[in-house]
């Protein structure tokens, strides 16, 4: 997913925080801001693909709005960035990354550029598992003379050869452990 084409919504009550969070990540990303959990939801749809989230807000907290993302199976990462120090209640959140305010803008950045990363990941490995898949079923179905005589086959291996070269770049692309993690649980 290239950045001029991703969505980044910043939810956060402190509208000077919000606002400098969408100056920072303006020139990269279309960014939307909401100042309330309410607004934040109605806002809310399939264009967004990274949600950084406070929670700690007046009338719906963050973690409600979180857990309603979730509900709604909306396809976005979502990262809490909060003054809340986290603590084990932590473990049964559905976020995919968190940041502990105060937060520079060069982590707030790299962030958002790892969350994409393991969209893109994501749904390029699971492409290339279902093409592998294809080929997998073809070549127990077919004999190999017939299956090299047809184009479709051989433009199916092309296609997997391209896309497994994808994959591993992405994968290069990936900072540490927890972002390869993090892009596994996202399939």
């Amino acid at each position: 997913m290239s950045p001029d084409q991703s969505t980044v919504l910043v939810v956060d009550d402190e509208r000077d925080v919000a606002d400098l969070y969408a100056m920072w990540l303006q020139d990269d990303y279309r960014v939307r801001s909401a100042y309330e959990g309410e607004q934040a939801l109605d806002v809310l749809d399939e264009s967004v693909d990274v949600v950084l989230l406070d929670r700690r807000m007046p009338g719906q907290s963050g973690d409600e709005v979180l857990e309603e993302i979730r509900e709604r199976d909306i396809d976005c990462r979502v990262v809490m960035v909060t003054a809340v120090k986290p603590d084990f209640d932590i473990l049964e959140m559905g976020f995919d990354d968190y940041l502990v305010k105060p937060v520079s803008r060069e982590d707030l950045q790299g962030t958002v550029e790892q969350m994409l990363t393991r969209v893109d990941y994501s749904g390029q490995l699971q492409e290339y598992f279902s093409l592998v898949s294809k080929k997998a079923v073809l070549e127990a179905e077919k004999d190999p003379e017939a299956l090299e005589a047809t184009e479709e086959y051989r433009e199916l291996r092309s296609d997997i050869e391209v896309l497994r070269k994808d994959v591993e770049d992405i994968r290069a692309q990936l900072n540490d452990h927890e972002d390869f993690v993090g892009a596994f649980q996202d399939l």
